[in-house]
This record gives C-alpha cells, structure tokens and sequence, in this order.
C-alpha cells in the first residue's frame, strides 16, 4: 500500500507551544529575532533551540518563553560525537516541551533536514523549514525563497515564519532587537556617547589585522572621541593591544546582555561580519561595518540601522566563506585605512545629530 504524503500547509490551530529552532552563534540567533515575534504574536509559548554558542543571544530574544539549549553535531564548529546518548538529550527535551509545531530556521547554505528528522523522532507533529532539498515526509511545509541571492539573513528566516501562517504584530517595524531592561555599564564606560571598536570576530577571515585596529583606536582619539575596545574573555590579549593606552579596555569584562547595553549607550560602533554587529543592530547603534566578502554583504550586514559597509566587496575572497584568509595580506580588510574609519564614524554621528 503506498503511504500518504503529509499535508502541506500551515500547522494545525494556533495559540499552542511552537519550537523554534535556530542553532549556530550569537549573530545568527539574533537575525532570527523578528521570526520569532512573529510566532510569538499567535504562539502561547514559543520554546527556542538554540547551540551553546547562541545560548547568551536566545536568552536575549523578545518572545522567546523558554530556552533550550542542545548542540547540532553537523553545524557547530567543534561538533560533539554523534552518539545515542546526545541524540536522546535532544529527544528528551522536545518531548517535555511537547510543541504542536516546529520551525527550522536555518542559513542559506545549512539544511534543516537532520534536525527535522530528530523532530519526528522525539514525536513534533508539524514542521516548517526553508528546504532546497526533497523532504519527503520530514516536512509539512517546504518553503521556497525568492532571490535568494538577495534576501537579507533576517527577512529569509521571516519569510518561513509568514509562510506557516505566522506575522508580526501590528507596530513591530521587523528590525533586530532584545529583551529589557539591560544591566547598568556606566560604571564600565562613563557616561553615553563614546565610540565602540570590536576588533575580534568568531574567524580570522572576518577580522581587522589587529594593527589596524590599534591604529583605528589611535586615530579616534585623537579626533576627539572617547574609545571603548570590547571583546569576550578569550579575546582579552587582543583588546589590551588594540586600546593601547588611548581607550577603555572591556575585554572579558561583560556578559552579552552587558555587552548590549555598552553598545545601547554608544554613538557609534566598528566592528566586522561578527555577533556584535548584529547586537549593536538590535540596540539601534549605528555601525562601521568592516565586511570581509567571504560572504555577502547583501545577506549579513546589520540590518535595520544606520551603517557604513567599509571593506573591498570585490575582492578575490568574495563568496568562498573562507575561514582564513585564501589571499595574501588580507586586502580586503587590510587596506581600510584609519583615517576612512574616522570619516565613516564621524558621518553616522553627524547624521544622527542632524
């Protein structure tokens, strides 16, 4: 007897539980946050899933009720062993949250069938997902995005939530954004107004050689501004080097939620294709963007905030999603020069002001 193909279609009923999904880091939980309003607005209680490295971002997210946190073995970069007993973790999780229905959010280059596949498992009745591959009865709805090429990471993960059936809430305006109130930082920074300089990102290929940074550091202040250097606890070598003696030195000194209020209270901030970004984007700080085009600006540069996209686009690493540099010298970043760093800076506040 040939079986019955699952229904398509949007989930069945609403004001259920509905399970979010959306591994990887920091960033990509926080493109994902307008997705989740949207299924929050219809939702009773959305469950967001995310990896260890999107765990501080999740707990961020307005709309999202509960965090879960489980890492996907065929996305995190330092992937656990497959093994029965992690796969059951995940398992024993999605039943005590016993969702009526799951959205898969994904990137345009992961698929969202491993992770459907453990969702039929552990008992999920319903499951939407962006899919170019053929999902046979691992989902109830196949979406398909239109230009891809051009669909902003935000607005990709968005498009799913509409298709099953899920939109935001009249007022919502789709930018990024996080939950409040966030911990005081004053203490930390002074009083609001400085100028923010991230210099690590989460690879190599994404980073400005840490003597730009330094001389980005230097030149800003001698252009008047105060300087904060921020960076996770790993990254306290680097900062110390980068701010010199010409800026505050935060690194390792903030949780994320304490990195988003130093970003909230900044004029302006630089930074790479990493979380921060995403972060000063959700706080609505406007951004220095030093895009390395190892992927594309059109898909991860912050979204729905004042920025200026500084990095040679057309450089022979576009497009490779290239950890480390393939090109000698990093060009594309390291031919920025701080003195355009000053001027993009200067442009955002002036605009601000006026």
């Amino acid at each position: 007897m040939t079986p019955m193909p699952r229904p398509a279609g949007p989930p069945p009923g609403a004001g259920g539980t509905v399970l979010v999904v959306r591994s990887d880091n920091a960033g990509d939980v926080l493109l994902a946050g307008p997705a989740v309003r949207a299924v929050a607005a219809a939702a009773r209680r959305v469950v967001l899933l995310a990896g260890p490295r999107g765990r501080a971002a999740a707990e961020l997210l307005p709309g999202a009720d509960r965090v879960v946190e489980w890492c996907a073995p065929w996305i995190d970069p330092a992937p656990p062993a497959v093994t029965g007993e992690h796969l059951d973790l995940l398992d024993a999780e999605v039943r005590a949250a016993a969702p009526d229905a799951a959205l898969i959010l994904t990137s345009f280059h992961q698929s969202p069938l491993p992770m459907a596949l453990l969702l039929r498992r552990a008992g999920v009745p319903w499951i939407g997902a962006i899919s170019e591959d053929y999902p046979g009865s691992l989902l109830d709805l196949r979406h398909r995005v239109e230009g891809e090429g051009d669909v902003p990471e935000p607005e990709r993960m968005l498009g799913l939530a509409r298709a099953a059936g899920y939109a935001l809430p009249a007022g919502d305006d789709g930018r990024l954004a996080v939950r409040g109130p966030l911990p005081g930082t004053a203490a930390l920074t002074g009083p609001p107004g400085y100028v923010v300089v991230h210099p690590g990102a989460s690879v190599p290929a994404r980073a400005l050689p840490p003597q730009r940074c330094a001389e980005a550091v230097a030149a800003l202040a001698a252009a008047g501004h105060r300087v904060v250097v921020t960076g996770a606890a790993s990254e306290r070598e680097l900062t110390a080097r980068v701010a010199g003696g010409a800026a505050v030195d935060l690194g390792g000194a903030t949780s994320l939620a304490g990195l988003a209020s130093v970003l909230d209270r900044a004029s302006a901030v630089v930074v790479g294709n990493t979380g921060p970004a995403h972060l000063a984007a959700a706080v609505g700080t406007p951004v220095v963007s030093l895009f390395a085009p190892v992927v594309p600006a059109d898909r991860w540069a912050p979204y729905g905030v004042r920025r200026v996209l500084l990095g040679d686009q057309r450089a022979p690493c576009r497009g490779t999603r290239a950890t480390t540099c393939p090109v000698p010298g990093h060009p594309c970043l390291a031919s920025i020069g701080a003195e355009e760093i000053v001027a993009a800076v200067a442009g955002l506040i002036e605009e601000e002001a006026a």
